[in-house]
């Protein structure tokens, strides 16, 4: 399926001040959609958001909390949006314990918000709920989550996500069942990335940031649990799953879209946060790192997998960048910017074209 089918296609997206937000405006405005958006402002300063200027791409935006029920429902009944992504969220593990009733506010009812309005505006849409890897029951095993596994999450914020999970199902279920597609014409997913990275985030604990932080200061970097094993990849290929879903959804409703997917690296192509942190000095091409980890600081899981057999062999959908190349653009796109005072949107949109659209 080819992505051109987002063309003059009116599409919703929550959550595109943030950073997977931000590139996935410029990913659909490149592919000729009508994009609104619907968020909180930035979280962060600077932003890929501001400094891509992503408001010029828009027809329009709300700024607004996804939790204010009249006002989501507004948007949805005046925009009527063909598809909706839905990316709104507390996404900070670590923020998470400091805000654990904000975090599943957030996640949760922020997104029985979002799903009440496509309901009670009792119109055709496809809706593609973003949630997290960390959706899981996480029982520290060696082989990969795979769609039909619990859900759960030792933290708030990944109990946060398990739980929308569920909401999501629910909404499925009661409301828009797949088995009476024909009746309301609403098809709802959810998807699953890996731990994602790439030019233009600014987020608090987050590797890169701290990372280019800490080679832009020359001083070495402090990583709090090196030995940790995670699904990395690049911000496009996520993007590229949910493009790609919503594609399917849009050429061809049917049933069988509207369920749980997982975007993630190919097996056997996951890294360490140590191996990550590492392999971004040497992109960078200079500077160190050190293990800062400690047992007084809060849970995070040891090993985290994706199995992503489904999205394959159904979707046709599979990564491109090798882990490589995913790290050396993340580094290229950095350096461009705050070094070389080059655009961040063109930095942008050139490695969304040498991605390509398909």
């Amino acid at each position: 399926m080819k992505f051109d089918v987002y063309q003059n296609k009116r599409v919703l997206i929550t959550g595109h001040t943030g950073f997977k937000g931000s590139w996935l405006a410029l990913w659909l405005k490149r592919l000729g959609a009508d994009v609104y958006g619907y968020s909180l402002a930035p979280p962060t300063m600077p932003s890929n958001y501001a400094l891509s200027n992503v408001k010029d791409v828009l027809i329009g935006e709300t700024i607004g909390d996804i939790r204010d029920r009249d006002l989501m429902r507004e948007v949805v009944e005046s925009f009527c949006p063909d598809v909706i992504f839905h990316l709104a969220a507390q996404p900070l593990v670590p923020a998470s314990y400091d805000q654990p009733y904000d975090t599943f506010e957030v996640n949760v009812l922020g997104t029985a918000s979002v799903l009440d309005a496509v309901r009670e505006s009792r119109r055709p849409c496809a809706v593609i709920c973003i949630t997290t890897d960390k959706c899981y029951e996480n029982c520290e095993q060696v082989w990969g989550y795979r769609e039909c596994d619990a859900m759960g999450g030792y933290d708030p914020y990944s109990a946060s996500k398990g739980a929308a999970e569920i909401l999501v199902a629910s909404y499925r279920r009661s409301f828009f069942s797949p088995a009476e597609l024909n009746k309301h014409g609403v098809q709802l997913a959810t998807v699953r990335a890996g731990n994602v990275i790439g030019g233009g985030d600014w987020g608090c604990d987050r590797i890169v940031t701290d990372i280019v932080k800490a080679l832009a200061e020359d001083v070495p970097v402090a990583v709090r649990n090196p030995h940790a094993i995670r699904p990395w990849q690049h911000v496009l290929e996520p993007l590229s799953g949910y493009l790609k879903l919503g594609a399917a959804m849009l050429e061809n409703p049917d049933a069988k879209w509207s369920s749980a997917w997982n975007f993630g690296p190919v097996s056997g192509g996951e890294l360490t946060v140590g191996e990550l942190a590492g392999a971004f000095v040497k992109a960078w091409g200079s500077g160190s790192w050190l293990d800062q980890s400690s047992t007084s600081q809060p849970h995070e899981a040891s090993i985290l997998r994706l199995n992503i057999d489904k999205a394959v062999s159904q979707l046709c959908w599979q990564p491109r960048w090798t882990c490589d190349e995913m790290v050396d653009r993340t580094a290229k796109w950095y350096r461009a910017v705050l070094c070389e005072n080059f655009n961040a949107c063109s930095a942008c949109e050139n490695d969304i074209r040498d991605y390509g659209d398909a």
